[in-house]
């Protein structure tokens, strides 16, 4: 890879890394902050982690339809993205940061899709595409990011400080990228490409979608809560912040291992494997809390969550190598969806049992519900596919 390409795809994970690890996660090391400075609910955090993802939601449908002026469209949006993580650290009227986390869902819907768009297809205009697997480290990276800044950052300037200074921390991300993608021209594409593979409503990608939306149900809730779980744990506390840096550390090998796996293996096997693990991580602290039990749930989480993501999203690019912004807007609308319902379902979980156990039991569920579909899926496809072949040869 050459130093241009190079450029190209750094600037792309640092797109992630803002729009994804920070916008969108970093919410959750800030979360036990300002719960204890500003005294708000689990219901509340519910509330709040819910708007993001209802943003996240329109956004990611939204650009699914963007078939012109995509990279100009793509700044506009970052920019808005790192405003309404600064304007977190300004203001605590309750409503305004529900419009802020709306507003950064938004944008962090359009970033992640066609940001995945552009580099995936450039990737492959360049005959690079076993390096797409890094695009998505950006997200782990951010994570990392943010979980090692955020106890610094509240510790000298309070919940505020460590909103403003990932803001700031953001916005010089988006003037590399600016430097990086200099010269990076996108062609307009056409509102209707013909798959080469069929129509996404017939075969396995109707379940592919399925059992993603269901993931995105699920392991959000981990993924919203995991460290104001562990605040709460009176022993465990001292570790919260560190949980965090674990999840990123291990999100950002991630996506290049599972990028080199599927090419070695079916990508239905990698992808359960991915799941199992994730069910376990998921569901750790809900039968041990203690250290090691909560790092080690931390790092499957982790190693998995940036995995499936990746799994998911280069496996069906690869059904529809022709529509790849409608392949990745329509997967991330679906895995937004399930995002918007698990942190309310979690909340009011949390609340009633006064523990977040059941939350996590919930989610637990949730992820496994998703393998399930997936693979009744993937059976039923096979079936169809041989029976076609039976017919075909006796009719020969």
């Amino acid at each position: 890879m050459n130093r241009k390409h190079a450029g190209v795809l750094l600037g792309g994970i640092l797109l992630l890394v803002l729009a994804m690890g920070i916008s969108r996660f970093a919410f959750t090391p800030i979360l036990p902050f300002m719960r204890r400075d500003t005294g708000f609910t689990l219901e509340t955090a519910g509330y709040l982690a819910s708007s993001n993802y209802v943003g996240y939601f329109i956004g990611a449908l939204w650009a699914g339809f963007l078939f012109r002026r995509k990279k100009m469209i793509l700044l506009v949006n970052v920019l808005l993205n790192v405003a309404s993580v600064i304007w977190m650290g300004l203001t605590e009227i309750f409503t305004l940061w529900l419009l802020l986390r709306l507003i950064a869902g938004i944008t962090s819907g359009f970033i992640f899709v066609l940001t995945s768009s552009i580099i995936m297809d450039y990737l492959a205009q360049e005959v690079l595409t076993k390096w797409s697997g890094y695009l998505f480290s950006g997200i782990g990276l951010g994570i990392a990011i943010s979980g090692l800044f955020v106890p610094y950052l509240e510790l000298a300037y309070t919940w505020k400080g460590a909103w403003l200074g990932l803001g700031l921390l953001s916005l010089a991300f988006f003037c590399v990228t600016l430097v990086t993608w200099r010269n990076l021209t996108i062609q307009d594409g056409v509102k209707k490409v013909k798959a080469s593979n069929g129509k996404m409503t017939a075969g396995f990608m109707p379940w592919l979608i399925a059992s993603y939306g269901l993931e995105g149900l699920g392991y959000i809730i981990t993924g919203t809560f995991l460290v104001d779980i562990i605040h709460n744990i009176p022993s465990l506390s001292s570790y919260s912040s560190y949980s965090w840096v674990v999840v990123g550390l291990a999100a950002v090998p991630s996506a290049p291992v599972w990028i080199v796996l599927l090419s070695k293996y079916s990508p239905v096997h990698i992808l359960t494997v991915a799941y199992i693990m994730q069910v376990i991580g998921i569901l750790l602290p809900v039968f041990s809390q203690t250290a090691p039990s909560v790092l080690l749930s931390s790092f499957l989480f982790g190693l998995t969550f940036v995995g499936i993501v990746t799994l998911t999203t280069s496996y069906a690019r690869q059904l529809f190598p022709t529509q790849s912004n409608a392949v990745v807007s329509v997967l991330t609308t679906f895995y937004a969806l399930g995002q918007i319902i698990g942190p309310i379902v979690a909340g009011k979980l949390a609340a009633y049992f006064d523990s977040y156990k059941a939350a996590l039991l919930f989610a637990g569920v949730m992820v496994f519900a998703a393998l399930i579909v997936m693979l009744i899926g993937h059976i039923k496809t096979q079936l169809r596919a041989e029976n076609s072949n039976t017919v075909t040869t006796i009719e020969t």
